[in-house]
């Protein structure tokens, strides 16, 4: 006998039940074998997970037992995943990222507006303006909680591809295929030095002139380094920093003892730098290309609410701070 509509729609809602039961059971699985493949090894990720390597060691062989693939080689110093596993773990992530979005809209349904929000930014970003911006949402939302990693971009990009974050700020680069732009920003370099600098006398300062300085710059990782070396491509103009480093904090500290002179974008340099004595002058256009801070998300990826949120406040304050009409905002397609 032909079932009816309503025994049809029972038995589908079973099905989807039965389903999303079996996704929620793997979920606990899902994530010791994403701190696996993080780790590199059962035994760090047994303790980061609290549990006993061997308990772990049975999880593991279970799935690859159930899935009928193995996704770990076992090598002496560790584990590493294979091509099989580089598919599952891609897959992994992607679940558990649709997990913790639904979390986000339960919690949003029930009025407790709780999430984590994950993201990824430069240390221009980190010292000032992400700061400011965390701060203010959680005063409309004090049960979200974040964490944010200060990244160059190549390992930003990666942050986004693996799930590891859900939002990130790009400096001048947006050659990653996967990354969808909320918001693109235009943030020339401008040059930081004390304020008892013989430059600092100018509003605008020719590179040329800065070249003849001591130089502390960032190293070659960050985006407004590759921009001054394009910018000096097709001249007879070379950098020869006195000084490298991955710290912009160390950089403006080193330019207030030796009188050098780093570079930075405006966003990085907070109003109160002037009581360090330090200031900050515009590069003229002529000489330093335009540069320009990108912020968004994994490409396709429905963020949670919280973070959704979030990126909404962001790229309202950022195109408030620097509108189309000063010639700051590219808008974003």
């Amino acid at each position: 006998m032909p079932l009816s509509p309503a025994h049809l729609l029972s038995a589908c809602s079973k099905k989807r039940n039965a389903g999303a039961d079996n996704r929620m059971r793997h979920l606990t699985t899902f994530k010791l074998i994403d701190a696996v493949a993080r780790s590199g090894s059962i035994r760090k990720a047994a303790e980061d997970m609290a549990l006993t390597p061997s308990a772990l060691h049975r999880r593991l062989q279970a799935f690859e037992d159930e899935l009928g693939e193995q996704i770990f080689e076992r090598m002496a110093h560790g584990v590493q995943l294979n091509a099989a596993g580089e598919v599952v773990i891609h897959h992994i992530r992607g679940q558990i990222a649709e997990t913790e979005r639904l979390k986000s809209r339960l919690a949003d349904l029930s009025g407790i507006r709780r999430g984590h929000v994950r993201v990824a930014c430069s240390q221009a970003l980190a010292a000032s303006f992400l700061p400011h911006e965390i701060a203010k949402y959680r005063r409309s939302f004090p049960a979200v909680t974040f964490n944010v990693e200060v990244l160059d971009h190549q390992a930003s990009e990666r942050a986004l591809s693996d799930y590891s974050v859900d939002l990130a700020f790009i400096y001048n680069s947006n050659q990653f295929p996967e990354f969808e732009v909320a918001a693109a920003v235009q943030q020339n370099l401008v040059a930081i030095l004390a304020e008892d600098h013989p430059l600092a006398r100018q509003d605008v300062l020719r590179l040329r002139d800065c070249l003849k300085h001591p130089l502390a710059l960032p190293n070659q990782r960050f985006g407004g380094r590759q921009l001054l070396q394009k910018s000096i491509v097709t001249s007879s103009q070379q950098l020869q920093p006195e000084l490298e480093s991955n710290s912009f904090e160390f950089l403006k500290k080193y330019v207030l003892e030796e009188h050098a002179i780093s570079f930075h974008i405006p966003i990085g340099v907070p109003e109160d730098e002037r009581m360090l004595g330090l200031v900050s002058r515009s590069i003229d256009t002529r000489d330093v290309l335009p540069g320009t801070l990108y912020f968004g998300h994994k490409r396709s990826r429905l963020l949670p609410v919280a973070s959704a949120r979030f990126a909404d406040q962001v790229v309202r304050n950022l195109t408030a701070r620097y509108p189309p009409e000063t010639g700051q905002t590219a808008a974003a397609e």
